[in-house]
């Protein structure tokens, strides 16, 4: 059976732009199905062209009032203002099961561990659905992971481990704290990081763990590849809390400097 986290705005009207649309695949990977939610630009209707993809967790929370938990994104609208050339796939957290699908390692206090079926859910089962469908480019380069707290934490891990899928990743407020150790080690490990990565945090975020996370994994991602290449950007907003309000905020800029 599948749980969702009952939306605390079930009272609003929906808020969602008609580019948005949804639909439901099987998840064999994680013994469920999952709602989808699709963006699409606005002039995909009228032209021929093939469009990059951004694939975000938490779907629920992207497009629309009245599924979210504690207020949406404004993805869509966001997207509509500026006319974006850009596909975006919002996927449905698993509720109760959210925490294991986005954490690749168990966590001692907390359990979790379940991002590598959740990843290769996206990966195997997703994306060639998307690709077949949509008019997508399918390359690394044109194809982007993006969340925020521990969607966040399990976007830099997809890119550790699916270098040649994602080559984009929006890294909101990521919740390193939950697999600090392992996640670190597996950075270490890492022996070249292409990816292009734009992490973002509030200072106020509840302890000052977020922004020193932040810090040093930056740090091991510029021990990989030269700073010269700018393939990564890190803005730390003063006085930004752990909220959808942030991350609401960030979005636009993180988007036209990923692509």
């Amino acid at each position: 059976m599948l749980f969702l986290i009952i939306s605390i705005s079930n009272a609003q009207e929906n808020t969602a732009s008609k580019q948005v649309s949804s639909f439901t695949i099987e998840a064999p990977q994680l013994n469920t199905s999952k709602k989808i939610w699709v963006y699409l630009p606005k002039n995909y209707a009228t032209s021929t062209k093939k469009f990059p993809v951004i694939y975000m967790h938490d779907g629920q929370n992207l497009f629309d009032a009245k599924t979210s938990y504690v207020g949406e994104w404004n993805v869509d609208e966001t997207l509509d203002s500026i006319s974006a050339q850009v596909i975006v796939i919002g996927i449905e957290h698993g509720g109760e099961k959210r925490m294991e699908e986005l954490t690749p390692y168990k966590n001692a206090k907390y359990g979790g561990g379940n991002a590598d079926s959740y990843l290769d859910f996206i990966v195997q089962t997703l994306k060639p659905y998307v690709d077949k469908t949509y008019r997508t480019k399918t390359n690394a380069s044109n194809t982007c992971l993006w969340g925020s707290s521990l969607g966040g934490l399990v976007s830099f891990y997809g890119a550790l481990k699916y270098p040649n899928v994602f080559g984009k990743v929006g890294c909101f407020s990521p919740s390193f704290w939950f697999n600090r150790k392992e996640m670190f080690e597996l950075m270490e490990q890492t022996k070249n990081f292409k990816t292009k990565v734009y992490f973002l945090c509030g200072d106020n975020e509840g302890d000052d763990d977020m922004v020193k996370d932040l810090n040093a994994m930056e740090y091991q991602v510029n021990t990989k590849r030269c700073e010269c290449k700018m393939l990564n950007k890190k803005i730390i907003v003063k006085g930004g809390q752990h909220n959808e309000k942030l991350w609401r905020e960030g979005f636009k800029k993180a988007y036209l400097w990923l692509f």
